[in-house]
C-alpha cells in the first residue's frame, strides 16, 4: 500500500510494544488532566418555614406525597389517573426522551477509546500503459485495518461524559415532572367536569323552582288578580336561567373532550366511565405539606434545572479543552499483493506481504484562539444562565407553593360563609313566596330572592370546585407523584416492541421491560 512502511518483522514486534507503552502512559496522563471549571452547586434561598401560618387543615408534618391523588378517595378518580399514565402521549413522548439521552451518554462513553476503527480491502485490475514494458493487466489486491486514538489528555472525553449524564439525570426529572403535571391536568379537568355537573343539577333545580312561580304570575294575570309586569318579569328570569344551561353543557362536553385527551383516547369514551361515580371530590380534614426544604427533593424541574447546569458547566470544559493541542495515536496493518510475475492471490497471506504504521500525531489550532476563546466564553455564558435559572426554578416552586396555600386556605374561609349564605338564600326564597302568596308583598320579593338563591348555590359550587383546584395546585406545587416509576419510563408495551423490532436497543429496553 502507498505510504505505508516495511519493517523487518523482529522491529515490528518491538515498535508495537512501544506503541502499546505510549498509548498507556498518553492514557493515564489524560486521566489526570481535566481542563474547565468543576460544578459548584450555586447558593439558594430556601426558607425553613411557609410565611402562611398553617391552619384550616394544613400541617408542616413530613409527607411522602406518592399519588396524592388517592387522598380524595374516588376510585373513578384513581383510575383515571392510572390510565393516563398508561396512555398519556405526551408523557411518553417525555420518556422515549429519556431513552434518546440515555443513547446519547452511550455515544459519549465510547469515544473514550479508539475513535476511529476501521478494515479496508481493495481488488483493482490494472492495465499499464504499452511503454511500461509490462505486456499485460494484473491484480491488484490488499486487506488492511486502521486504529486512530485520540488521547483523553484534556479530558475533552470526560466532560462529554459528564455533559451526557448530566443531561441524561435531567431527561429522567424532565420525565417526572412530565408525570406531576399530567396527574395534575387529570386531576384538576375531572373536577371541572364534577363541578360543571353540580352546576347544570343547580340550573335545573331554579329552572323547576321559577318555572312553579311563572305558573303561579300567569294564572293570576289570566284571572285579572295580577298585573302583567309580574308574569313578564317571572319569564324574564326563568328564560335567563335556562340559558346558563346550553353554556354549561357545552363547556361540560370541552371538558370532556379535554380528559379523554390527557387519557391518549378519542373523545367521547369517557362518559358511561364518568357517570360510575358523581359529585366533587372529597377534600380531607388534615393535610401535611411538609417543610419549604422539601422543595428541592420533591420537585423534579427543580433537579431538572441542576442537572441542565451540571451538563453546562461540563460544556465549558468542553469548549476549553479546544484551546489546547490534542494528542492521537494511529496505526494500520494490512497485507498486499498482485498477480505480476510469478506471484498469485495466495502471495497475500504471506509474510512478506505485510505492511504496517505507527505513531502519534497532534492538531493544535493556535491561530484559532479568538473562535475558541469567544466558544469558551459563549459557554460560560450560558452556564451562568443555567445557575440563575435553577435558582430562579427554586424561588418559583416556593412562590407557586405559597400561593396554592394562601388560595387554598382562602377557598376554605369563603366555603364556610357560602354554605351559611345559601341556607339563608333558601330560607328567604321560602318566605318571600309564602308572602307573595297570601297577599303580603309584592312579587319583586320573590324576583329578587330566587335571582339571590341561584346566584349564591352558583357560587358555592363553585367555591367548592376551587378547594380542590387548589389542593391539586398545592400537591403539584410541592412536587410528587412521580415516585411509582421503576427501572426504565412506563412506555406503552407496543411501542417499545416495535422500536425493539426496528432497531438492536441492546439493554436498553430489556426484553422484559413493561
Amino acid at each position: 500500500m502507498a505510504g505505508i512502511e516495511q519493517q523487518p518483522r523482529a522491529s515490528a514486534k518491538l515498535t508495537m510494544l512501544q506503541f502499546l507503552g505510549v498509548a498507556v502512559f498518553a492514557s493515564m496522563l489524560g486521566g489526570c488532566t481535566v481542563v474547565g471549571p468543576d460544578y459548584v452547586p450555586p447558593d439558594t434561598e430556601v426558607p425553613d418555614t411557609w410565611t402562611q401560618v398553617p391552619d384550616q387543615g394544613l400541617s408542616t408534618a413530613p409527607v411522602e406525597r406518592v399519588e396524592w391523588w388517592r387522598v380524595f378517595d374516588d376510585p373513578v378518580l384513581n383510575e383515571l389517573v392510572a390510565n393516563a399514565r398508561r396512555n398519556n402521549n405526551t408523557l411518553e413522548i417525555a420518556g422515549l426522551r429519556v431513552l434518546e439521552a440515555r443513547a446519547q451518554l452511550g455515544i459519549a462513553q465510547g469515544l473514550q477509546f479508539p475513535q476511529a476503527q476501521a478494515a479496508s480491502g481493495e481488488a483493482s485490475y490494472v492495465s499499464p500503459p504499452e511503454n511500461t514494458g509490462i505486456d499485460a493487466g494484473y491484480w491488484q489486491l490488499g486487506l488492511g485495518a486502521g486504529i486512530s486514538w485520540e488521547i483523553d489528555f484534556w479530558g475533552r472525553f470526560k466532560r462529554g461524559i459528564e455533559a451526557a449524564d448530566a443531561a441524561y439525570l435531567a431527561s429522567i426529572a424532565g420525565f417526572d415532572q412530565a408525570q406531576v403535571l399530567l396527574a395534575s391536568a387529570v386531576v384538576g379537568t375531572y373536577t371541572t367536569i364534577r363541578s360543571l355537573e353540580e352546576q347544570l343539577a343547580i340550573a335545573r333545580q331554579n329552572v323547576a323552582i321559577q318555572q312553579r312561580s311563572y305558573d303561579i304570575t300567569e294564572v293570576l294575570y289570566r284571572n285579572g288578580s295580577d298585573s302583567e309586569l309580574d308574569m313578564q318579569q317571572a319569564l324574564t328570569l326563568l328564560l335567563s336561567t335556562q340559558a346558563t344551561i346550553p353554556a354549561l353543557e357545552t363547556t361540560l362536553v370541552r371538558a370532556r373532550n379535554a380528559l379523554s385527551v390527557l387519557l391518549g383516547e378519542a373523545p367521547g369514551r369517557l362518559v358511561t366511565q364518568l357517570e360510575r361515580g358523581g359529585g366533587l371530590p372529597d377534600v380531607p380534614a388534615d393535610i401535611a405539606i411538609g417543610l419549604p426544604a422539601d422543595l428541592l427533593r420533591q420537585r423534579p424541574d427543580v433537579r431538572q434545572a441542576e442537572y441542565l447546569a451540571m451538563a453546562q458547566n461540563a460544556a465549558v470544559g468542553l469548549a476549553a479543552a479546544d484551546l489546547y493541542p490534542s494528542f492521537s495515536l494511529t496505526g494500520s496493518i494490512g497485507v498486499a499483493s498482485n498477480t505480476l510475475g510469478d506471484a498469485d492471490f495466495g502471495d497475500l497471506f504471506s509474510s512478506d506481504a505485510l505492511t504496517w504504521s505507527v505513531g502519534p500525531s497532534f492538531i493544535w489550532p493556535f491561530l484559532n484562539y479568538g473562535r475558541i476563546k469567544n466558544n469558551v466564553r459563549v459557554q460560560d455564558a450560558r452556564l451562568q444562565q443555567a445557575l440563575v435559572n435553577y435558582r430562579e426554578t427554586v424561588l418559583q416552586s416556593a412562590r407557586e407553593a405559597e400561593d396554592a396555600m394562601a388560595t387554598f386556605i382562602g377557598a376554605r374561609q369563603q366555603h364556610e360563609i357560602l354554605e351559611k349564605t345559601v341556607s339563608s338564600a333558601i330560607r328567604s326564597n321560602e318566605l318571600a313566596t309564602l308572602r307573595y302568596r297570601e297577599g303580603f308583598s309584592d312579587y319583586e320579593r320573590v324576583l329578587n330572592s330566587q335571582q339571590a338563591l341561584f346566584a349564591q348555590q352558583q357560587r358555592y359550587i363553585t367555591n367548592q370546585g376551587d378547594i380542590v383546584l387548589a389542593l391539586v395546585q398545592l400537591f403539584t406545587a410541592l412536587g410528587g407523584g412521580w415516585e411509582t416509576r421503576e427501572g426504565i419510563p412506563e412506555l406503552d408495551p407496543k411501542t417499545l416492541e416495535l422500536m425493539r423490532e426496528r432497531t438492536d436497543w441492546g439493554d436498553l429496553i430489556p426484553a422484559g421491560a413493561n
